[in-house]
């Protein structure tokens, strides 16, 4: 029996079997360019279709038998609670199919565990803004996952990436009607530019143990919330090659994903809550490598979007893929545009909102997904190495211990900077020799400067500090009345009143930073 004919014979076994196991009489089937899926009650099963494409190959059965075991091995550690087993389709002896039977397989599935499709991102995010809470689980999530991925190498990563800047030419320049010529060659002379500009810092992180075999396809169609919490599916099992990559390019198809969507809050708060949680990331000038990773993501968007319409036969499908493929592709062009880096310090004393202030404005300064908010009150649990809602000991605000943390933000401020990024610089700043340091920061690495001092009323940074919950300061009322005492010198710094909302905060900040 032919390959195709098998196939055939397969798919037809599986919706009456599932029909009957399930005690369903509709089975969904899912078709897809490489995988067919069928959903049965609480169980899905997914086979690989007998293809071949330049990044994959399913044309026999060993191909795909391995591919289904591939796709357990990398899912799982991400999705246990989804992924289940490789599951055989066999010929019984009395020539009749079984799903994991006895006898020889002609055809493999994945088996996995159903979930509620409605709470995937991308359904989610198209309802409106997600949460900081979410945002923040979404972080800790890729750090997990990237703390567990199989360590690879940086030259292997290089010419991959490499690579790709050729085939989005080739492809790009293979559709004159969507992308213009001159934008395509403008994209593909600062991409090769941009990559030979970051080669040995690639090289540095792959030594570093930041390249690493990863989800590869880590978008929010990929993401689904389980009980609450997010959980990465869906992984690239087909290719280690494009699964490879810096945990950063990894982390950047998730931020694109959220920028085109315009969830720049929450792609920004992934952003920084992502660095503050992960274990590997210590290393802020890999920011230099970011704009770039995100060009690549959504170029690569943008090719697949404009293949995918030469092959629509809905007219209105056609016209929507063509339209993504041209955000995407203005997408790429934005991220590599120059952004000179800008140092915004907000000093305050506790309650005033710092940290609110700088997550409201920081995705709107500096290019995607904005600015960078480095906290004295993270950084004095990074160095302790306690959970960041842990109370720190009475030791850690000492004189010599508050020095090595801002020794330590100012090291990693510069990095920021030089590597082109902005920054955000939350701290007390109470007295003006710190004050006074946040700016020779700024100067020395040629970056702009601008210092904000928030002012409130004593009952309003009182009732905030007492209503904090799961919050890395570890200030209290004794501390905001210890800290109205302390002498501010000369205080140059634009002053904001912060004792209104935060949309009246952000507003007066905003106005400062466009002057």
């Amino acid at each position: 029996m032919d390959q195709a004919r098998s196939q055939n014979e397969v798919l037809e076994f599986l919706t009456n079997e599932l029909s009957g196991t399930s005690g369903q009489e509709d089975v969904k089937r899912i078709d897809t360019h490489a995988n067919i899926v069928f959903l049965a009650g609480s169980k899905a099963y997914k086979v690989k279709r007998d293809v071949t494409f330049p990044f994959l190959d399913y044309s026999s059965l060993e191909l795909r038998e391995e591919a289904c075991k591939a796709e357990i091995t990398v899912n799982r550690p991400n999705a246990p609670q989804i992924y289940l087993r490789a599951v055989p389709i066999t010929r019984e002896p009395d020539g009749g199919l079984a799903l994991d039977g006895e006898g020889k397989p002609v055809e493999w599935a994945v088996e996995m565990n159903r979930f509620d499709q409605s709470m995937e991102l991308d359904i989610l995010a198209a309802k409106g803004p997600l949460t900081d809470d979410l945002a923040d689980r979404l972080a800790q999530m890729m750090a997990d996952a990237h703390e567990e991925a199989p360590l690879r190498s940086g030259p292997g990563f290089h010419d991959e990436l490499s690579s790709y800047v050729e085939q989005n030419d080739t492809a790009f320049h293979e559709h004159p009607d969507l992308f213009p010529a001159d934008e395509v060659r403008h994209l593909t002379d600062a991409s090769r530019s941009m990559l030979s500009s970051i080669h040995e810092l690639i090289m540095k992180r792959g030594e570093l143990g930041l390249v690493r075999r990863c989800h590869g396809d880590a978008h929010l169609r990929n993401i689904v919330l389980i009980d609450g919490q997010p959980v990465l599916f869906d992984a690239i099992e087909f290719s280690d090659a494009i699964a490879t990559g810096d945990v950063l390019y990894d982390l950047a198809f998730l931020l694109m994903d959220l920028w085109e969507r315009d969830q720049h809050r929450a792609a920004n708060r992934v952003f920084n809550r992502y660095l503050d949680k992960s274990r590997l990331e210590d290393h802020p000038e890999g920011l230099a490598a970011l704009p770039f990773y995100l060009m690549m993501r959504a170029a690569i968007r943008s090719k697949i979007a404009a293949t995918a319409a030469l092959n629509q036969s809905d007219e209105a499908q056609k016209q929507n893929q063509r339209e993504q493929a041209r955000t995407y592709f203005r997408h790429a062009l934005a991220f590599i545009e120059p952004s000179k880096p800008r140092l915004v310090a907000i000093g305050g004393l506790s309650g005033t909102g710092k940290t609110t202030l700088a997550y409201t404005i920081a995705p709107g300064i500096g290019h995607a997904p904005g600015a960078r908010v480095l906290r004295t009150d993270v950084m004095r649990k990074r160095i302790l190495n306690i959970p960041e809602a842990d109370k720190a000991p009475p030791e850690a605000y000492t004189s010599e211990a508050s020095k090595k943390v801002y020794d330590a933000l100012d090291l990693s401020i510069q990095s920021v900077l030089a590597a082109g990024h902005c920054a955000i610089f939350d701290a007390v700043f109470a007295a003006q020799s710190e004050r006074d340091r946040a700016e020779e920061i700024a100067r020395h690495v040629e970056a702009d400067f601008t210092g904000l001092w928030l002012r409130a009323p004593v009952d309003v940074l009182k009732e905030r500090v007492a209503g904090r919950e799961s919050d890395a300061s570890d200030a209290t009322s004794a501390v905001v009345d210890q800290q109205l005492g302390y002498d501010l010198g000369k205080m140059t710094w634009s002053e904001i009143e912060a004792g209104g909302s935060m949309e009246e905060t952000a507003e007066q900040a905003r106005s400062v930073l466009a002057t």
